[in-house]
């Protein structure tokens, strides 16, 4: 399967693609033909006893790495970029935190090699929302028709590519199918994952009948599969001696972090921000998968939540009936209306509006009444629907200031794009530059600033539940705003109490908001 991974800048190229899974049956090569230095004992990992010392994730994931290193051209290179170029890990491993305990536990849970952990670290740069040119998407970068084989769903309402825990179970599962179609050979089934098990079957089959080598390392595969295992090698080398190297991870608490809480019928998004004393913004991060200002209808019916938020949420949960937990708008049909368009306007689907309204067909009449899902969040409903996101490739366009950056020793094109949000491909043409063009330390570079997506993502409407203490001016401090605007936003009078429990909306600047 052909993924989007993220690798070097300066001397080695971006690499892109999109997954492919093989059906057809190519003949396996002979256990024989498979070198001992790419196979890997299925059973190997440490034991629950001794993982329970550990504190830091990071420290777990070393003391279980087994693949060994091989003096490869490629690993050496991939190895000796990551120790020059520290922060990219840096930056990564913070990004990491929320997933890697999740991730490593179903590793162990199943006896995989540790080291698939960091497949996500060359897939998505631990961005589940990060897309490729070829539809590649999420941590683990599925492409569509992986996502259905490996039974993520994907609809109006919701991408489980983008759901964290979900595309983990599918991405596991899938390296051990590709793990058993290649013989179970580690290094092949990487390559499997990358470019599809037949262009790797039919690699080891070339070989056989010229009497070559089978080895991964002798294989006549794609590009970018070829520098795709090397990448996985040397980053595994890098993380198990970071210290002696000189790269600093930000620490994972070796303890759940986050817990998948069940719902058990649609809810607002923000809303639920609200039980869970969260903000919309936060629990969208955690909740990528969700494309609306609501969960799917059908289901899945889970949020992502902070451990430490999880147990609040679910006693504020079951004191809300599950009819309340969306808004539900009485709309008048107009002459010429369709469902679709009301829909449409409504930023809902007809399935949905059909469903609420006991509807067998798509037939309205004017005059008559609908029952629509709405967002409880009125003006700012739709903030966090995908439909009013500026997609990745649309932000970049997004102008703003213009910018000029110095280039320090050691910078690549893709950590300056990184920094200041934009891609590699905008600085290089706005700079008159390659991809592969070297850096030196003191050259200028001209960068326009996303102004439009940093706007869009600063004000947020907040649901907060109001608790036992609270006040409106305690309240309007905390977010940052002013009673009268409090009390505008809510329809409430100076002399009225509020109650804890009691749900308030405000309308935050989240860059101003005191810690």
């Amino acid at each position: 399967m052909k993924v989007s991974f993220y690798v070097v800048v300066g001397g080695f190229a971006l690499l892109t693609g999109c997954q492919t899974l093989d059906n057809h049956e190519v003949t396996k090569p002979e256990a024989k033909t498979v070198a001992t230095e790419n196979t890997v004992p299925q059973y190997y990992l440490a034991s629950p006893a001794e993982s329970a010392q550990i504190t830091d994730v990071w420290e777990r994931i070393r003391q279980g790495m087994q693949l060994p290193i091989p003096d490869q051209k490629l690993v050496n290179q991939y190895r000796d970029w990551y120790i020059k170029n520290p922060k990219h890990l840096e930056i990564i491993s913070e990004r990491a935190a929320p997933y890697m305990y999740m991730i490593v536990e179903e590793l162990e849970k199943r006896h995989l090699p540790i080291e698939i952990a960091l497949l996500p670290i060359i897939e998505s740069a631990f961005d589940p929302s990060a897309s490729s040119a070829s539809a590649a998407s999420g941590l683990w970068q599925f492409t569509t028709p992986m996502a259905n084989h490996f039974g993520l769903e994907m609809n109006w309402w919701y991408d489980g590519r983008r759901d964290v825990p979900a595309s983990t179970v599918a991405a596991l599962d899938m390296l051990e199918y590709l793990y058993e179609k290649t013989n179970n050979n580690w290094l092949y089934a990487f390559a499997a994952y990358n470019s599809g098990e037949s262009r790797v079957l039919n690699a080891i089959k070339r070989n056989e009948e010229k009497g070559l080598e089978t080895d991964f390392w002798s294989l006549n595969l794609p590009k970018e599969t070829e520098r795709y295992v090397p990448q996985l090698l040397a980053l595994a080398e890098v993380i198990k001696h970071a210290d002696e190297y000189g790269i600093s991870l930000a620490p994972i608490v070796n303890s759940p972090t986050i817990e998948v809480v069940d719902i058990d019928s649609q809810i607002d998004l923000a809303m639920a921000a609200g039980l869970a004393n969260m903000t919309p913004l936060e629990l969208q991060k955690l909740n990528p998968g969700y494309n609306r200002w609501a969960t799917s209808p059908l289901g899945p019916h889970t949020l992502v939540l902070p451990i430490d938020k999880s147990e609040e949420f679910k006693k504020a949960l079951a004191e809300t009936e599950s009819e309340a937990r969306i808004s539900w708008l009485r709309y008048t049909i107009k002459p010429g209306d369709s469902i679709g368009v009301i829909a449409k306007n409504h930023h809902t689907t007809i399935a949905a509006i059909r469903a609420a309204n006991g509807m067998k067909n798509n037939t309205i009449v004017a005059g008559r009444h609908l029952i629509i899902p709405v967002s409880a969040d009125d003006k700012q409903l739709y903030a966090i629907s995908t439909s009013q996101k500026l997609p990745k490739k649309t932000r970049a366009l997004a102008t703003g200031p213009q910018l000029t950056y110095k280039v320090q020793s050691g910078d690549t094109l893709w950590e300056i794009a990184h920094q200041h949000k934009v891609s590699v491909k905008q600085l290089t043409a706005w700079n008159h530059l390659s991809k592969d063009s070297k850096l030196h330390a003191g050259q200028q570079l001209t960068i326009i600033a996303p102004q439009t997506q940093v706007a869009a993502e600063q004000i947020r409407t907040v649901s907060y539940k109001v608790k036992s203490g609270d006040s409106i001016a305690r309240i309007a401090s905390k977010f940052n705003v002013t009673i009268a605007e409090l009390l505008e936003w809510n329809s409430l009078t100076p002399s009225q109490y509020i109650q804890p429990g009691q749900v308030l909306k405000l309308v935050v600047d989240e860059s101003k908001l005191s810690a």
